[in-house]
């Protein structure tokens, strides 16, 4: 099968989780909604085209491997704004301050950010995808991720890239076989780790063995195909972020398949 593969690393980033309260949590690792969210910008489209996000969430499947999930970091907002009246807009900071003096209120929340963290995502099309047609092609959101429409970040709009996201078109026989096929231009800190390390005896020591948190949609060929993989610690869990609603924010739960391997530099 064709997938696409990119990559999504940024100083700060926020896959947000279910709101309860004052409280913005963010998962481990990139969400549907997220990445299909940038993928949209990617390619201009607005937000009130609800047909055209829903078909990308409908007829793509993801994954992602989650190679360093980053420092939590929770920041305490304190954010002052005057509630809506009807139908009148405010267009300006100044406007809210100033027209909407007599409607101010506070707003609390502790908000949750993932810092320094790296994942890859791959996408392909979905069995939906295949029976009903997909708006974009692979090559097309590819082109797209190159040469964006619109500002990507990474689920905050405080949360900017902080290098480009090498998209790669690979053939493989499920998401793990294009995982080990994407070889973007390494990082600086990728480089750094590949380096042998040196003890306090001058002894040469190779870097220590990373773990990586790959999650999916489907069942387990899905991600294997045809490889030889030990699914002993394979978990399922639920998540809230398959799309109902691009205007109203209005998210389905999702089953997701998490496996953690251990793979060297």
């Amino acid at each position: 099968m064709d997938y696409l593969v990119f990559r999504l690393y940024g100083p700060m980033a926020s896959w947000g989780d279910i709101a309860v309260g004052e409280s913005r949590h963010s998962h481990s690792g990139p969400t549907k909604a997220a990445v299909l969210g940038l993928v949209a910008a990617a390619l201009g489209i607005r937000r009130e085209e609800e047909a055209t996000h829903l078909a990308l969430n409908q007829r793509y499947a993801l994954a992602t491997a989650v190679r360093s999930k980053g420092q939590l970091l929770r920041d305490y907002h304190t954010v002052q704004a005057p509630d809506s009246v009807g139908k009148f807009r405010y267009r300006t900071r100044r406007d809210e301050l100033v027209a909407g003096r007599e409607r101010l209120g506070t707003v609390l929340s502790s908000r949750e950010y993932r810092t320094d963290a790296l994942a890859w995502v791959a996408l392909r099309v979905s069995q939906h995808g295949e029976r009903d047609g997909v708006p974009f092609t692979l090559a097309d959101i590819a082109e797209a991720l190159q040469q964006p429409r619109f500002s990507l970040y990474l689920g905050r709009k405080s949360c900017p890239l902080a290098a480009p996201l090498q998209p790669q078109l690979l053939q493989a026989d499920g998401f793990y076989g294009a995982f080990a096929q994407y070889q973007p231009k390494p990082l600086q800190f990728e480089r750094d780790e590949q380096q042998p390390l040196q003890a306090a005896d001058d002894t040469p020591q190779l870097a220590a063995e990373s773990t990586v948190e790959y999650n999916w949609e489907g069942e387990l060929d899905d991600f294997r195909g045809e490889q030889a993989i030990d699914a002993s610690a394979l978990m399922t869990f639920t998540q809230h972020d398959q799309l109902l609603s691009r205007q109203r924010w209005q998210f389905a739960p999702r089953k997701v398949l998490r496996l953690y391997l251990t793979e060297g530099h």
